[in-house]
């Protein structure tokens, strides 16, 4: 009887030592990477916060999270529209190298977009473990192979073109929602819907590490070609945004019905924070926020009510108010809480720092651009001098130090600001300092035949 009760406990050990193996240790060191939320919001102004100087929208959950984080202040998009910003944090990689510098057209964003060839940010996570959803604006591209599901994510619920109405999903007359590769019709205002989603995933996804991209559509501004007969061109959002204003839902003023959009958007990020915690998961998340672009001046649609303050001018140009955008990053234990940080920061810099973050290994066979930005982050002192590069349509320019490089036109001499004393880019010293112009057109032009380069 003894003999036996000592056979039966020596299987029972043998099999514990048998848990320990390597697999298992795997699995364990799997489920302690951190988890990644990556959340963009479209077309948000740098002066859209209340953390940013904005005293009149309400925006209490991002603010919170700039006091759980650190606020950049100097944190660029390497784009200023909204295609190409997100392929390129999709990419890590400038417009001119993955051959998408337009903004996609209706019909185009059913094409291929970018190209198959590229390598997105969930295809590294998923090589390390990770579970990866999108939920929201993809944009880049939808035709068979191009789709979320067929370029590394595991889930997608969102849309494919550039906007849609908030309630009846509709881009150019075209219905535009989809759940992986089918198209699926849901009832709800898209900014709860979305959020939504992300809040489900992480419920269900609490014994491992995930990622979730979760591009929101707000609060892109309202365009007539999405609305059904008879519907109003104007921003939309839930009564209860217009309630923490004291507003009207039937209110006509373009301004006080932006401020709405923004806080539903604002109130949804919450919501997702919240499920974090609720889930036991924030100490073990890396939140990263901002905004695709600057917010669009659209003088002649009567819809200038965002606000890029102080910055000049807005999407689609390459003044800082197109490409300067609000971003905020939440990284509890390796972020001090209630930072600002200077530093200049890139959106290109959001791929190299995930993949280093979760112990993956970044590709040999194609030129990344940006930079793991989390010693940065952690320690804003350690940070060296750069240099960024931009061109869209007719507009070139370079960021390096407190110097900036513009022109509008291709012919056109360049301008230079010092950005410490002239963050409105008012005055042009390009008189004052030709060897900096001097240097800094030499540097693009060099850049230029370099990415432009097949």
């Amino acid at each position: 009887m003894y003999r036996r009760l000592f056979s039966f406990l020596v299987v029972v050990c043998l099999l514990a030592l048998f848990s320990l193996s390597p697999i298992s240790a795997k699995e364990k060191q799997t489920r302690q990477r951190p988890n990644i939320l990556l959340i963009t919001a479209d077309n948000l102004g740098y002066g859209d916060l209340g953390c940013y100087g904005n005293p009149v929208m309400k925006t209490p959950q991002l603010d919170k999270l700039a006091k759980q984080g650190v606020k950049l202040t100097d944190f660029y998009t390497a784009s200023p529209t909204c295609t190409v910003s997100r392929a390129t944090l999709m990419t890590g990689r400038y417009p001119q190298r993955i051959g998408l510098n337009h903004q996609l057209s209706a019909d185009e964003n059913y094409a291929d977009g970018l190209r198959q060839s590229e390598l997105l940010i969930p295809s590294y996570l998923k090589k390390q473990g990770y579970r990866t959803a999108c939920f929201g604006k993809w944009n880049i591209g939808f035709s068979p192979g191009s789709r979320p599901t067929e370029r590394g994510f595991d889930e997608f619920f969102g849309f494919a073109a550039g906007n849609i109405d908030y309630y009846h999903h509709y881009y150019a007359g075209r219905h535009d929602l989809w759940r992986g590769l089918k198209e699926v019709f849901v009832e709800g205002y898209s900014t709860d819907l979305f959020a939504d989603e992300a809040c489900n995933f992480i419920a269900a996804n609490r014994q491992r590490p995930f990622f979730i991209y979760l591009p929101f559509n707000a609060p892109h501004f309202p365009s007539k070609r999405n609305k059904q007969p008879g519907q109003g061109n104007e921003w939309q959002a839930p009564d209860s945004a217009f309630a923490a204003y004291g507003y009207s839902p039937q209110t006509k003023n373009p301004q006080e019905r932006y401020r709405a959009v923004v806080t539903a958007l604002d109130t949804a990020i919450g919501r997702v924070l919240k499920q974090l915690e609720q889930s036991g998961l924030s100490e073990n998340t890396i939140v990263i926020w901002y905004s695709d672009n600057g917010a669009f001046m659209l003088k002649d649609r009567g819809l200038e009510v965002a606000s890029n303050k102080p910055l000049r001018d807005g999407g689609v140009t390459l003044w800082e108010g197109g490409i300067r955008v609000p971003a905020i990053v939440r990284y509890p234990s390796h972020i001090k809480a209630g930072t600002v940080n200077d530093a200049p920061l890139i959106s290109l810099d959001i791929l190299p720092t995930l993949v280093s973050l979760t112990g993956g290994t970044l590709p040999t066979d194609r030129k990344l651009d940006g930079q793991n930005m989390l010693p940065v982050l952690e320690a804003p002192e350690t940070a060296t001098p750069r240099m960024f590069f931009f061109q869209y349509r007719n507009y070139s320019a370079v960021r390096r130090g407190k110097w900036k490089l513009l022109r509008t036109k291709p012919k056109q001499s360049f301008m230079l600001f010092d950005l410490e004393q002239d963050l409105g880019e008012t005055n042009n010293v390009a008189a004052k300092y030709p060897q900096i112009v001097t240097e800094l057109s030499q540097a693009y032009q060099e850049w230029e035949r370099e990415a432009t380069t097949k």
